[in-house]
């Protein structure tokens, strides 16, 4: 048997060929790109329009050859026959179409994430394949027969070993972004990432099992293996902050897709956005199911009959708008099933056509189609019967619905009966005030009872004609040039014109309110109120879901604590299905023990394990016996300062964070960040914590989610890390924290979430009276 040095220097040699098929096609691409643009715009408009769509579909290809160049191959799989399966981020063959890399998410690939020595089929050993750069440094062999002659091969050659990659993984320093697994998956992971489609899939783990990338691979996968069905789609991933999104936008790029949607809650409504956050208390009332029988509430309250009714002259004639008119008006519109804008179109054309059929009862003569025409015209202009039809029918927008029920109590209570004085006041607040995160579900849901605002509805009318009109072109065009094979249709053809790129669908997707995916993929789930749900359940009629989170960790009053309780709800009984992660692959083993014997302690539901490593010195407990806040500071100063001293790299690589409760996170922040500039000087400190290189010593030094979670150092509450990772992290006064929070389930969530954030060290830092309200 050979070395471990001819080994490595066989796989080089393979890894070679891969790349070397891979600059191939990257030169053959971009040179087939070069020669369609150095055509220019000469010929016909039908030669022109061809080339800018072969030009799209060259530029899509370079950018997914371009995406998968960081590690490239990663595994190999041998079976009983001798036959070698290299396994890497994307499918290669050689110019005579033999195989040389399969697609990791080609079922030929499957048994390298699968297969165990007990169920193996006729694989017989797998290879975890290390790669710096473009150069082999390692390589990693699993035998799955142990009767097989690879064991005393793999023994001989030292190449032996268990789950070396993984642990490799799972060392290495934080970066501010979340990388791909996609070299690592474990069993487990690999069963729920190709679950079928066509099925609401709930994935619950605990902190570390690695939840998020095995929903962010199932995209991945997805897109992949149902590409004709979701290709004109979308996918879209919902997560619980823009800094959480920030994490891990450069996964599904890394794997091959572009063009994935990725929003919050507060951003998912085109046109709004809204960051601001309401009291617990008041987004629990928010987020109930019977808040959106309150928005049809005050809909249909603008659907009356007003107590005066004008009488108007036409042409000498006095005509009366009836109570009749009103009535039937309304029933007509009801009975279209249109939203209310849209509705009001029947209803206004019912009241006319009443009014003007009295004026001409009322004639003694048969008058012409003329005079008809010009009384209906007089009609529709008159002010007393517009300012009558709109206290009727009232034409309206959902942002100026949800500030009018908010700003008036009487409103509010007429609305919603069942909430109590105290809840009128908690959700009360002045006109024009800025939307909450928690408004926004109840703003789509006014949307979709309204329809279109009136105003941009001639504007989105005409903008829809233009399309349409653009499609027939683009169809005639392909007809004519005989390239309607569905390798480049006339929906791309028209992208192209307009000058969109590959991510044509998530531009459109992402500014279209009535946009339906083909997948939608959710994280943190947990925290999702019954009217988040509704919103996202009518963008995807199919209930294709992957729905990941952690029923220990939800803090929201109005969350899921139990998974049946919501999901059977939502997609009946039998809809649905539940996998569990089982394994902690983030904490050590140490931190992984801690954090579980405090949830259980707290009555938490902990579906993990334990953590897969031992580290010596992975948890520390600090005493700041000087009660002082000065005193309190200076401690998590001199900690914070030597985590960052072995955690932080000089490349910037490694991430500690300070969680604290919600009044100590400023004064933390200001004090670390004056010792710091004093230390290092004020741009190296503001690189260190995020903070803009012009504030000054003494400014306020606000932290926000657009810098914290790419800082090296950062400080923050428990709310602000949600599904984020650190090498290192100081969790300062938890009774503190657990004594804030609003119930007592809800402030062990939050710890429970603070706890399992490090990968290498907790450091945990208390003062006297902060361990009498609660020790860890």
């Amino acid at each position: 048997m050979s070395s471990y040095s001819s080994q490595i220097g066989d796989e080089q040699h393979a890894v070679d060929r891969a790349y070397g098929r891979l600059d191939s096609l990257r030169a053959q691409t971009r040179e087939r790109l070069d020669t369609v643009r150095a055509a220019g715009a000469h010929g016909s408009p039908t030669m022109r329009t061809e080339r800018d769509s072969f030009a799209t579909m060259y530029e899509d290809r370079l950018t997914q050859l371009r995406g998968v160049e960081d590690r490239l191959v990663f595994g190999r799989i041998d079976n009983d026959k001798g036959e070698k399966c290299y396994i890497g981020r994307m499918g290669l063959s050689s110019e005579n179409h033999e195989p040389i890399l399969t697609d990791w998410r080609a079922e030929a690939a499957r048994p390298f994430y699968e297969a165990t020595p007990s169920h193996h089929g006729d694989i017989v050993m797998r290879r975890h394949i290390t790669l710096s750069f473009r150069k082999v440094v390692g390589i990693e062999d699993e035998v799955l027969d142990v009767n097989s002659g690879q064991v005393g091969q793999a023994q001989q050659a030292g190449t032996l070993t268990g789950e070396g990659a993984l642990i490799a993984s799972l060392n290495s320093k934080r970066t501010g972004k979340m990388t791909d697994i996609v070299a690592t998956i474990q069993g487990e992971q690999d069963r729920i990432i190709r679950a079928p489609l066509d099925r609401a899939i709930v994935v619950q783990g605990g902190p570390g099992t690695g939840k998020t990338a095995v929903a962010l691979h199932r995209a991945a996968y997805l897109l992949y293996t149902h590409r004709r069905r979701l290709e004109r789609s979308g996918v879209l991933v919902i997560g619980p902050s823009s800094a959480f999104l920030r994490y891990i936008n450069q996964v599904l790029p890394s794997l091959g897709e572009t063009g994935v949607v990725s929003r919050t809650i507060g951003d998912l409504v085109p046109g709004f956005s809204a960051a601001g956050m309401d009291k617990p208390y008041a987004a629990k009332l928010k987020g109930e199911a019977r808040m959106a029988n309150a928005i049809a509430n005050a809909v249909a309250a603008r659907e009356r009959v007003p107590k005066h009714l004008p009488t108007v002259r036409i042409n000498g004639m006095d005509v009366r708008m009836l109570r009749g008119d009103i009535q039937q008006a309304i029933e007509d519109a009801k009975r279209t099933r249109s939203p209310h804008n849209k509705a009001r179109e029947t209803f206004v054309r019912s009241v006319l056509s009443a009014m003007r059929n009295r004026y001409v009862d009322n004639l003694d003569y048969t008058p012409e189609q003329s005079e008809i025409s010009d009384v209906a015209m007089q009609l529709k202009m008159h002010d007393d019967i517009r300012k009558a039809l709109n206290l009727a029918w009232l034409p309206m927008n959902a942002s100026w619905l949800i500030d009018q029920m908010f700003a008036k109590p009487a409103q509010l209570r007429r609305f919603a009966p069942w909430l109590s004085d105290d809840d009128i006041k908690a959700l009360t607040r002045p006109k024009h005030s800025p939307l909450t995160v928690s408004d926004i579900p109840l703003l789509d849901e006014a949307m979709e009872l309204l329809g279109p605002d009136p105003k941009v509805t001639a504007l989105q009318a005409a903008a829809k004609a233009k399309r349409d009109e653009e499609e027939q072109f683009a169809k005639d065009t392909l007809a004519q040039a005989g390239i309607g094979s569905g390798i480049v249709s006339s929906s791309m053809l028209v992208d192209n014109i307009n000058g969109l790129d590959a991510e044509a669908v998530a531009q459109r997707a992402g500014s279209d309110r009535e946009w339906t995916y083909g997948h939608i993929v959710i994280d943190e789930a947990q925290e999702l109120t019954a009217m988040d749900w509704r919103m996202l359940m009518r963008r995807c009629p199919s209930r294709s879901f992957t729905i990941v989170g952690d029923v220990a960790q939800t803090s929201a009053l109005g969350g899921t604590h139990r998974w049946e309780k919501t999901m059977n709800r939502l997609f009946g009984a039998d809809g649905w299905d539940l996998k569990e992660l089982t394994i902690n692959y983030r904490n050590p083993k140490e931190v992984s023990q801690l954090a579980t014997r405090f949830a259980e302690n707290e009555g938490l539901y902990v579906s993990t394990t334990e953590g897969v490593r031992t580290m010596t010195d992975s948890v520390r407990r600090v005493s700041s016996n000087d009660e002082s806040a000065s005193g309190l500071l200076d401690t998590i100063e001199r900690e914070a300062f030597e985590l960052t001293r072995q955690f932080i790299a000089a490349d910037g690589t490694g991430r500690v964070a300070v969680i604290a409760p919600d009044e100590l996170v400023k004064p933390i922040r200001q004090s670390l960040f004056r010792h710091l500039t004093e230390k290092v000087g004020a741009k190296q400190a503001s690189a260190m914590m995020g903070i803009p290189t012009e504030t000054r010593q003494g400014d306020d030094v606000e932290e926000t989610e657009d810098n914290f979670s790419d800082a090296p150092l950062s400080v923050c509450n428990t709310q602000m890390i949600k599904g984020l990772e650190y090498d290192a992290v100081i969790l300062a006064e938890p009774g503190t924290i657990a004594q804030d929070a609003l119930s007592r389930l809800s402030g062990a969530a939050n710890l429970y979430v603070a706890i399992t954030r490090p990968t290498q060290r907790l450091v945990i830092v208390q003062t006297p009276s902060d361990r009498q309200l609660l020790t860890i």
